[in-house]
C-alpha cells in the first residue's frame, strides 16, 4: 500500500507555474498532448469504451453532488462532454473554473465550453500551491485525474484541492479503485495499468481521505461502482 504519510505543504514539485510536467510528457503524450491522438480519445465512444460502458454512469454520479448557482472547479480537462455537464448543471447563475495544465487539453476544453458564458477554463498546475486561492470555491471535482499522477503530486494536488473547499462546501472525487477479487475485468485492468497508467496502482489501495493531513477536517463517504472498479468519495468541508 501506497501512502504519503508527510505533510503535501513541504513537497511540492519544483517546476515553473506554466511547464507541462516531466511525467505528463514521458507517459502521458500520447494520450494527452498529441495533436493527432486528442480528436480520436476525445470522442464520447472512445470515452465510453476506456470506461467499460460506464462513462455516462459515472459522470452522473459525479454531476449529481452540485447544485445550480454554485462556483465549482473542475481539476484537470475530461475527454468527453463532462465539463459542460458540469457547467450546465451550475447554470448560468454559477460559475465553473477548469483548470489543466496542458495548454492543448485548455484550448480544446475552451472549444466545447464554448458560448457559455459562466465556465472559465485556464493554464496551472493543481500541484501547486499558488494555483489555488484558499477556500475560493463552494465545490470541487475530481475527475479520473488522481490515478494520472505519481503519489508525491498525488498528494499534493489532494491538499491543494481540499484546500480550496470553502467551510460547508464538497469535493467530489472519481477514479479507480480495486475491483472484488471475482471481477471478471481484473486480470484484465491490471494489463492496462501495467501498460497504460503506471501510476494507477499506486492509488488503488490508497484511502483518499487520508491523502492530505487537511481530509480531517471533512466528513467523508465512499461509494463504489461496477465491481469495486470505480470509486466515488464525497467530502464535506466542516464549517
Amino acid at each position: 500500500m501506497t501512502q504519503i504519510s508527510a505533510d503535501p505543504a513541504m513537497m511540492q514539485p519544483a517546476t515553473n507555474a506554466c511547464a507541462v510536467p516531466s511525467y505528463l510528457s514521458r507517459t502521458y503524450h500520447w494520450a494527452y498532448l498529441s495533436h493527432r491522438t486528442l480528436p480520436w480519445l476525445d470522442k464520447e465512444w472512445v470515452v465510453s469504451a476506456i470506461l467499460w460502458g460506464n462513462a455516462r454512469r459515472l459522470m452522473r454520479a459525479a454531476v449529481e453532488e452540485f447544485a445550480p448557482g454554485q462556483r465549482l472547479l473542475q481539476a484537470a480537462c475530461v475527454y468527453g462532454p463532462f465539463s459542460r455537464l458540469l457547467a450546465e448543471r451550475v447554470g448560468d447563475t454559477g460559475a465553473l473554473e477548469v483548470i489543466d495544465v496542458a495548454p492543448i487539453q485548455v484550448a480544446n476544453a475552451r472549444r466545447k465550453l464554448d458560448g457559455l458564458t459562466h465556465a472559465e477554463v485556464r493554464q496551472g498546475d493543481l500541484a501547486r500551491p499558488d494555483c489555488l486561492a484558499p477556500e475560493s470555491h463552494e465545490a470541487v471535482c475530481c475527475f479520473f485525474l488522481l490515478h494520472e499522477v505519481p503519489p508525491v503530486e498525488r498528494a499534493c494536488i489532494v491538499h491543494n484541492l481540499l484546500g480550496a473547499v470553502e467551510p460547508g462546501g464538497k469535493i467530489v472525487f472519481v477514479d479507480y479503485h480495486r475491483t472484488r477479487p471475482w471481477h471478471p475485468l481484473r486480470p484484465v485492468m491490471a494489463q492496462v495499468f501495467r501498460w497504460l497508467e503506471p501510476f494507477a496502482p499506486s492509488l488503488l489501495d490508497v484511502d483518499i481521505t487520508a491523502i492530505s493531513p487537511r481530509g480531517e477536517g471533512f466528513e467523508w463517504k465512499k461509494t463504489t461502482l461496477f465491481g469495486g472498479l470505480y470509486q466515488k468519495v464525497v467530502g464535506v468541508r466542516r464549517g
